[in-house]
């Protein structure tokens, strides 16, 4: 349930709500009753899959008819008392404290960079009219997208060349651990095979972030052939890929499963910077899955972790740092994150740390940083307190 420290107040411009109830119908109402009902410029929720998703954002619409509803299903719900699945949350953006434009990218099958770029362009230039001159603060994005789309990097490059440097995070929709399909939630639908691009402004201190921790090793796995369109690599150093992987990352004689993978992401270099590309599963076939795009010709590089607890909390002090106090976290954080706390009994620790510094946000299978496209990392937008 919702605590009335995270409604609106005198420093903070977001409410916060949580429900567990087993109905929609419930659910719904529970969330209604925590959060204002007036002067909103937006509402977004982060939905477990166990509930029926066309449902809940028609009533949820309904509920708050003249506030845009936004969001997605979700691979475990970060909520206001910490980690959480089969639930529902839900921020509220104070009009006072924010102007919001929101604009869906449907067709993803079909998407065409000039169709993202002019979107993103337009997008702006709408919340530019959408805030008087006289309260214009600074803007950052959030972007939703269908987490099987397989057109993340696509989307965020186009959208990103087109956003004149506003700061972007976002994450890929969730299913569980089913894998089987994600929706995002627009104008009281559900949509599979659709992104969301979320523009605010707001005169709130805020700051955007990525956190992970792993560090890169001297090992490096060459992709030797691949099948690019489906993000399956069947050779590395023109071996198996399953074998090849399992023999530089030293997990021979372990069966390859989401933990395997959670524990053992592999890195890409882009721009001098190393970035996580993790692996889904392993095809019958023993070729790997990823969650991100791939190409032949690829460098993967091995890696080896620093705590979990210990990059979230340092992650946690320096945002603290440039901006201050922070009313709220807006968090996307990998699916594998979680499973790999859970795998090391980490999970009670980063959830109860998630708790205390407010984050609220949802389990991906993907997060977006500016123009990338990541995995096993935490993305998101810190917001700082009103100073008068």
């Amino acid at each position: 349930m919702g605590q009335t420290d995270f409604r609106f107040g005198g420093a903070s411009g977001v409410a916060v709500a949580k429900s567990k109830a087993a109905s929609v119908d419930d659910a719904v109402a529970e969330l209604a009753a925590q959060l204002p009902s007036d002067g909103l410029a937006l509402i977004l929720v982060f939905l477990s899959p166990s509930y029926d998703p066309d449902r809940f954002i028609a009533e949820i619409s309904r509920q708050f008819d003249d506030t845009e509803v936004c969001g997605c299903t979700t691979a475990g719900e970060l909520a206001p008392d910490g980690w959480d699945e089969n639930s529902v949350v839900a921020l509220a953006f104070s009009r006072a404290d924010f102007s919001a434009v929101v604009r869906p990218i449907f067709n993803l099958d079909s998407f065409r960079v000039e169709d993202g770029r002019r979107i993103g362009s337009e997008l702006r230039h709408e919340l530019l009219r959408a805030t008087p001159e006289v309260e214009r603060g600074s803007p950052f994005g959030l972007v939703l997208i269908d987490g099987l789309c397989r057109r993340e990097e696509a989307v965020m490059s186009a959208i990103y060349a087109s956003l004149d440097d506003i700061p972007v995070v976002g994450g890929s929709a969730g299913d569980g651990l089913r894998f089987e399909k994600t929706f995002v939630f627009f104008d009281g639908k559900a949509h599979s095979n659709a992104a969301l691009l979320i523009l605010l402004n707001t005169s709130l201190p805020f700051r955007v972030f990525k956190c992970d921790n792993f560090e890169p090793q001297a090992q490096k796995m060459v992709v030797t052939e691949a099948d690019i369109e489906n993000r399956t690599v069947r050779e590395l150093n023109a071996e198996p890929a399953a074998q090849e992987y399992s023999r530089v990352v030293g997990i021979m004689d372990a069966k390859l499963d989401p933990f395997s993978f959670a524990s053992h992401p592999v890195l890409v270099r882009v721009g001098g910077a190393y970035y996580a590309r993790s692996i889904q599963r392993v095809e019958p076939d023993g070729s790997l899955h990823f969650f991100c795009a791939i190409d032949e010709g690829m460098v993967l590089t091995a890696a080896t972790s620093r705590s979990l607890v210990g990059a979230a909390r340092e992650t946690f002090a320096d945002i603290r740092d440039q901006i201050g106090d922070v009313s709220l976290y807006i968090g996307f954080e990998c699916l594998l994150r979680r499973l790999d706390a859970e795998q090391h009994q980490l999970a009670r620790d980063m959830s109860e740390l998630y708790r205390q510094n407010r984050v609220v946000g949802f389990h991906t299978y993907g997060e977006q940083f500016g123009s990338m496209h990541v995995n096993q990392t935490f993305t998101g937008v810190a917001i700082g307190r009103r100073t008068s």
